[in-house]
């Protein structure tokens, strides 16, 4: 157990800045993220991603100019390795996506451990939180560090993984209140790692018994809400041939002690729509064909397309002329009451859609314009229009659209299709 602890976060999106935040009410913590802009807004107390706000990032942020780091508690920001090779803590929270063919993508995890084994000294610990499948953090990442420090893994430097379990958007679960699954690449160093998050985590944490462990927790954890809601996006498909309304039907089913109340929808993001791939593709490596989880990805992938093909169904129903007709989606992030358009789903309908003629105005809130331009070539309204539309397309459920007057939308004879059942009977369709 080492006597002071001298702690980097690399990465600050939304798992690396709220766990920065955290560890700096008690630690010297430096924040380090690769992207200069990033650091930028940081330093002026900005989080582009909502989950800190202005007075509690205002309030633990050190200026460099104040001070040089030595002794005071607090976090530093910065987009220079040479400031957080002092350390002797690295927690590792950078982005683990899939490609354009579902194939998982290691290379921003491996450029960063590639990054940190050129500062590595003797004893360093280096942690993971960045979602992998179980042996990346010790197959894959432990040489890289070894090649680049020439130091030997378990010897001269450790590793620890704990699974971020950030919920983007969700205020009443912060990082502190969620019980954190914690591991370490010996059973010494697995006990301080444990420690040092329980000076964070209020709810507590759950010391895995090895590191591959660890990792198949956290990649399960979304397989598994992956597969139940492509289960009820199913019975969707299933409930509306039958002229049955899926959610008067879960809400029934619900009554009973043990049934899981998930929602069926758009199933996107860095984790749900990402992490089974990543799991099916070890067990591919080893060997076996995963069926369930893959039928599951397959059913979530396809709702794009099924949720248009209803659209454009009522629409001519109504006899909506299709091409040139001018369609509003509410909602563009992967999840409700957040700004992250990670893997977003909702794009995927959009260029359906798109495939018919329609012209589409999207509205959200909470995106940023110059985000969604630069990721997806889109333009976003953050203000409900005025004008009126042939269809309104409900794709997230922001607790702000719940206050909507849909009849100032719609002309006359229009569509509205409600993704997320939040419009109840005001609604043409939905899922």
């Amino acid at each position: 157990m080492r006597k002071k602890y001298k702690i980097a976060i690399i990465g600050l999106g939304y798992v690396g800045l709220p766990l920065a935040v955290e560890f700096s009410k008690i630690f010297k913590t430096i924040g380090f993220d690769i992207d200069s802009r990033r650091i930028f807004e940081l330093k002026n107390a900005n989080d582009s991603t909502n989950e800190i706000t202005y007075d509690n990032l205002n309030e633990v942020i050190i200026s460099k100019k104040k001070n040089n780091l030595k002794n005071k508690n607090g976090l530093y920001l910065t987009d220079s390795i040479a400031d957080i090779k002092q350390s002797n803590i690295y927690i590792i929270t950078v982005p683990t996506p899939t490609d354009n063919n579902n194939i998982p993508m290691l290379s921003i995890i491996e450029k960063a451990t590639e990054m940190v084994s050129g500062i590595l000294k003797k004893d360093d610990i280096v942690i993971y939180e960045s979602t992998v499948y179980p042996g990346v953090t010790e197959e894959i990442c432990a040489p890289i560090l070894e090649k680049g420090s020439k130091l030997k893994f378990n010897s001269d430097f450790f590793l620890g993984y704990s699974p971020e379990r950030i919920n983007p958007g969700d205020k009443n679960r912060p990082l502190n209140q969620i019980l954190k699954v914690t591991s370490g690449s010996n059973k010494i160093v697995a006990e301080e790692i444990d420690n040092l998050y329980q000076k964070i985590i209020t709810a507590g944490t759950y010391l895995a018994p090895s590191i591959k462990v660890a990792e198949a927790s956290k990649v399960i954890e979304n397989c598994q809400r992956d597969i139940n809601i492509a289960f009820v996006n199913e019975l969707s498909q299933i409930f509306n041939l039958l002229d049955i309304e899926t959610n008067e039907v879960l809400k029934a089913a619900e009554t009973k002690w043990n049934f899981l109340p998930f929602k069926p929808g758009l199933v996107g993001g860095h984790c749900i729509g990402v992490d089974p791939y990543y799991l099916a593709q070890k067990a591919q490596n080893v060997g076996y064909n995963p069926e369930i989880i893959l039928a599951g990805r397959r059913m979530n992938e396809s709702m794009a397309k099924y949720i248009t093909d209803q659209v454009i169904k009522l629409m001519i129903d109504k006899q909506i002329k299709i091409k040139g007709s001018n369609l509003l989606i509410l909602g563009v992030t992967f999840k409700e009451n957040c700004s992250d358009i990670r893997n977003s789903k909702v794009i995927d309908l959009i260029k359906k859609l798109r495939e018919y003629g329609i012209n589409i105005l999207i509205h959200d809130p909470y995106v940023n314009k110059e985000k969604l331009k630069e990721n997806y070539d889109l333009e976003v309204t953050n203000y409900l229009p005025k004008t009126k539309f042939d269809c309104i397309v409900l794709a997230v459920a922001h607790e702000r659209f719940k206050k909507i007057e849909l009849n100032k939308l719609k002309k006359y004879n229009s569509v509205t299709y409600d993704i997320k059942g939040i419009f109840g009977n005001q609604a043409d369709g939905g899922l």
